[in-house]
């Protein structure tokens, strides 16, 4: 018996996204050996499962919960499982798992057990953000989901704008699809009107929406309404 292994399963960005421009086919092979997967939320892990045509795994198949909540206790059966010989395919709601997602802690003490992490090829929005932002992509930071204290969160701004101008190097972070109309605001409200400020929402679904602008010129524009659409925003230069 070849040794387990940790899967690192990226999933669609939307609903409504077309299997053949951000699934890899590859991947459905892999997926379908599989019998064990930690994910962020059983009901859509099973839907993926679903839509990739894979429904008969979701009865065949050992489930664990594994979101941001998880601690060391959580994982214990996965890494019971792993010792027993069974891989299992980490997945997360949408995008790469691991990346500003649950799965890191798993695939930590995978490594420490001496368990095999394998990432699988597929969409992450940040990396495709920066892609069609018109930024730097040589030197970039990303910096997750900024405090919500909007204080703190301003003086964050600030400091991402600095590094973006001074240094060319390009600041991504990210905010709950219902905080982002709270996010525009304070975002007009802190920057320059000379810095440069791509918004990327709802990457590779058929609403897709990708601009970059001067914070001047976005005052000046009618913006798209982000509400409830997952969104990346970059600074840049």
């Amino acid at each position: 018996m070849s040794k387990a292994k940790v899967y690192l399963i990226p999933n669609f960005l939307g609903p409504e996204v077309t299997e053949d421009r951000s699934f890899p086919s590859e991947n459905k092979e892999i997926i379908a050996s599989l019998s064990h997967f930690a994910v962020e939320n059983i009901k859509d892990a099973r839907r993926f499962l679903v839509r990739i045509g894979l429904k008969s795994k979701i009865d065949e198949s050992e489930f664990y919960n594994l979101d941001k909540k998880s601690d060391w206790d959580d994982i214990q059966p996965m890494i019971a499982a792993l010792k027993e010989g069974h891989s299992i395919g980490v997945i997360s709601d949408a995008g790469c798992p691991g990346i500003a997602d649950p799965g890191s802690l798993l695939v930590k003490h995978a490594h420490i057990n001496a368990f095999q992490a394998v990432p699988l090829i597929g969409p992450s929005s940040i990396f495709l953000a920066l892609m069609a932002s018109g930024f730097n992509g040589q030197s970039f930071n990303f910096k997750g989901y900024l405090n919500r204290d909007s204080a703190v969160k301003s003086k964050e701004i600030r400091e991402m704008e600095n590094l973006a101008n001074q240094f060319q190097q390009t600041q991504i972070f990210m905010e709950t699809p219902y905080r982002n109309e709270a996010m525009w605001e304070d975002l007009l409200k802190t920057l320059r009107g000379d810095t440069k400020l791509c918004v990327a929402a709802n990457i590779s679904l058929p609403n897709e929406y990708i601009k970059t602008k001067t914070v001047a010129e976005w005052k000046k524009s009618n913006k798209q309404n982000l509400d409830k659409m997952p969104a990346i925003y970059l600074l840049g230069s």
